[in-house]
């Protein structure tokens, strides 16, 4: 791992009028290529999947995946191939976003599925028919879900709370929320007293993430962890979604604080913590930590 990432305190007006102190927690800073939560998730993959004798790492995402962009980074860096299963066959034959060029660029072999079978490899994923098949296809392979958010991902992000000196009673260390596997981990490395916020990316994901995070500890810690939950009330529209509220809240912030927010993922979490502040949920002296989860993207 690289040096422990940037940990910032702000004075927010806002925050302040309600006794709340604000950290950031700045992950985007990790790596200037694999940023953010994607890198504490990588690396015990990365370390996997060499151990295993693999030179290939496959994984799956959209047409803007902050997931396919790292994995693309980090294979090419540790001298691995990449292959990208990409949601939504009609881009096959689309000029490439920024995005998926960038993959591209770093050596992704880029393959194009219909939703329904993108949707039904994810559901089957587990299945040995179904990774056999995919190995079939693509050869040997070190195989990741979608986000990445497997339990070795859960363990790398379990490291993040012992970079956080001091944590107790008052504080919280809260997180966007778009696999469940940041969480799980920040839940699983907190000592005891201190509690994890989930801010949920995703519309419509209400028991969806919170049976995710739940798996991930089940079969990683082999057991439950009572110090966390998941608001679902701040997706702005659900994933990749910015509302009118989302952007002049983020603007503000941007304006007050003099540094760029990412939109989809980390200005959700910061919204959230204003809100909650605004109605007095948070005792007065509660410090809350937001982790940057990843930079401002074009």
């Amino acid at each position: 791992m690289p040096p422990p990432s940037p940990l910032v305190t702000l004075t927010d007006p806002a925050l302040s009028r309600a006794g709340v102190e604000l950290r950031l927690k700045r992950d985007d800073l990790l790596d200037p290529r694999v940023p953010g939560n994607k890198y504490r998730k990588l690396l015990p993959n990365l370390r996997a999947a060499v151990a295993a004798g693999h030179t290939r790492l496959l994984t799956f995402g959209g047409a803007y995946s902050n997931h396919i962009r790292a994995v693309a980074a980090a294979a090419a860096d540790h001298g691995l191939e990449s292959v990208g299963l990409i949601r939504g066959d009609e881009l096959a034959d689309a000029p490439r976003n920024w995005s998926l060029a960038a993959a591209e660029a770093d050596g992704m072999r880029l393959s194009f599925l219909d939703r329904r079978t993108y949707r039904a490899t994810l559901a089957t994923l587990a299945a040995p028919e179904t990774r056999g098949r995919l190995r079939r296809a693509w050869g040997p392979c070190h195989i990741l879900p979608e986000g990445g958010s497997n339990v070795l991902a859960a363990r790398g992000a379990a490291g993040l709370p012992a970079e956080l000196p001091g944590l107790g009673p008052r504080d919280i260390v809260c997180c966007a929320v778009g696999t469940g596997g940041t969480l799980a981990g920040i839940a699983a490395g907190l000592p005891p007293g201190a509690r994890a916020l989930g801010v949920a990316a995703l519309k419509g994901a209400s028991g969806y993430l919170e049976s995710e995070v739940t798996r991930l500890h089940e079969d990683g810690w082999r057991r439950t962890f009572p110090n966390w939950r998941i608001h679902h009330t701040h997706h702005a529209g659900g994933y990749a979604r910015v509302s009118p509220g989302l952007a002049a809240f983020t603007a503000e912030f941007e304006a007050r604080h003099g540094l760029a927010v990412e939109r989809h993922y980390v200005a959700k979490a910061l919204h959230c913590v204003h809100d909650l502040a605004a109605a007095g949920t948070f005792p007065r002296g509660t410090r809350v930590t937001v982790v940057v989860t990843g930079p401002a993207t074009p």
